[in-house]
């Protein structure tokens, strides 16, 4: 290396800050944290397990070799641009009104932190409160918080209300609840002292024979899901009737609350608190995440409700303004008086939820679930139609419906897959009694053709 590229390379590295530490530098820091030397840093490490050899790592890229390299291998990914999609289980593929995103996208509430000085968010303030009173609408209940984790979140933070609010130590939970769902619900509530017993389904549906028996004293609340994991539409005013004769509570987890455009909200047949999954109103896939908790409940039960709750009121000019009313979380009240942990919430999907029913509004809303039900109906017909396919229930359903069928559903999806189609949920994973089961979501994204060629894919397959 010349002279001048000696310095030129000097003066690259103090432009980007990479100048190496010089031996005496190397060796203050070691003795600053304690060591000898940077071996003795990894000493805790096995020596079998280390490496023992540079890493083998390509030359570096230039930033638009880079681009092209990351696109080349996105274009590998099977993603719903280019794939149809009838899957489902808690994570849907509705459509997502491009003024959703273009309005929640907008830099005051994409880089919004938590409104720990509220009274000067008072743009994020009045999304929560909008927000909120959708979703009151929506489900028929007094109150609703300002958006929680997820549906499996809010789902055992319910549980954890009946409990406080009854001072009972047992929740029954229809199996029929999303299997995920009733999995964190268990790891969420064991170190709280209450006692989770499930409920078995018959025909898709919970066996409202068998929670009558298992009603005891010491039930705080019942915990039913509908539409439910099946797609199936529960007796909620009879499961609520029993839950409210025994002295507990009725709690009702919604997966997809585009179902309610059609079916009667829970508050109207008895449920005390609501919760649930709002990623179908206005949320992307994304892979799982982030997603929307929903949790609403009665006037009656506001101080026990986790989270946030946005109110509106007038400041001292009598101008409308807006407040967090309750904060009954640990950060702002003491420990043993909180209703939750919960630190934080879903302040922008929040947004987009709301963004998305106003854009709709009431009428496409409806319109909305009705195209759900009525082209999942056509899929049922055209599939059962095929030879050894066939319903495994006879109970209604939303836009989800569990199919037996000849084949391994996996092995199903495996054949599928080549042709751009996303398969059905295989139920055997989770319901041993339903190994031969699918589970097959139908949104209005489907197209009539979509789901011919799906039916003709399977007549194949016999």
């Amino acid at each position: 290396m010349t002279a001048r590229s000696k310095s030129v390379d000097v003066a690259v590295r103090a432009q980007h800050k990479y100048i190496p530490a010089t031996e005496s530098e190397r060796e203050e820091m070691l003795k600053t944290v304690g060591v000898s030397s940077v071996e003795e840093l990894f000493a805790d490490i096995p020596a079998a397990v280390r490496l023992g050899r540079p890493l083998q790592l390509p030359p570096a890229l230039s930033e638009p070799e880079l681009m092209a390299h990351m696109r080349t291998l996105a274009e590998a990914n099977l993603h719903n641009d280019r794939a149809v999609c009838f899957l489902g289980a808690g994570a849907y593929d509705h459509y997502v009104p491009s003024v959703v995103w273009h309005l929640a996208g907008r830099g005051e509430f994409l880089t919004a932190y938590t409104p720990y000085q509220a009274e000067l968010m008072q743009g994020e303030l009045q999304a929560g409160y909008e927000y909120q009173s959708m979703l009151c609408a929506l489900t028929a209940m007094d109150v609703a918080n300002a958006s929680m984790y997820d549906g499996a979140s809010a789902t055992a933070e319910a549980a954890v209300m009946a409990k406080d609010l009854t001072h009972r130590d047992e929740v029954l939970i229809s199996t029929a609840v999303h299997p995920e769902y009733r999995q964190v619900l268990h790891t969420y509530t064991a170190p709280l002292g209450i006692h989770l017993r499930e409920v078995p389904y018959r025909n898709g549906i919970t066996d409202l024979g068998a929670l009558a028996q298992m009603l005891s004293p010491r039930t705080a609340g019942v915990l039913i899901q509908h539409p439910n994991f099946f797609g199936a539409l529960e007796d909620g005013a009879a499961a609520a009737d029993l839950a409210h004769r025994a002295g507990g509570l009725l709690m009702c987890a919604v997966a997809d609350p585009l179902s309610l455009g059609v079916l009667n909200p829970p508050g109207a047949w008895g449920a005390d608190i609501v919760c649930g999954e709002g990623q179908p109103l206005g949320g992307h896939l994304n892979f799982g995440g982030p997603y929307l908790g929903m949790l609403a409940t009665r006037q009656e039960f506001i101080r026990r409700i986790p989270g946030r709750l946005v109110g509106a009121t007038v400041d001292t000019d009598g101008r409308r303004g807006f407040v967090l009313t309750l904060q009954t979380r640990e950060q702002h009240i003491r420990r043993e008086k909180a209703s939750s942990n919960i630190c934080t919430n879903e302040a922008l999907l929040a947004l987009a939820a709301a963004i998305y029913m106003a854009a709709l509004g009431k009428s496409g809303f409806q319109k909305v679930s009705e195209l759900n039900v009525r082209k999942a109906a056509y899929a049922k017909e055209v599939i059962t139609a095929i030879p050894g396919f066939r319903l495994a229930f006879d109970s209604p359903t939303f836009h989800e419906f569990v199919v037996r069928t000849p084949l391994p559903p996996e092995e199903i999806n495996r054949r599928l897959l080549p042709r751009g189609i996303l398969g059905g949920a295989p139920l055997g994973r989770w319901y041993p009694d339903l190994s031969d089961a699918w589970l097959l979501c139908v949104t209005e994204q489907r197209t009539r053709a979509q789901i011919d060629e799906l039916a003709a894919q399977l007549e194949k397959m016999r």
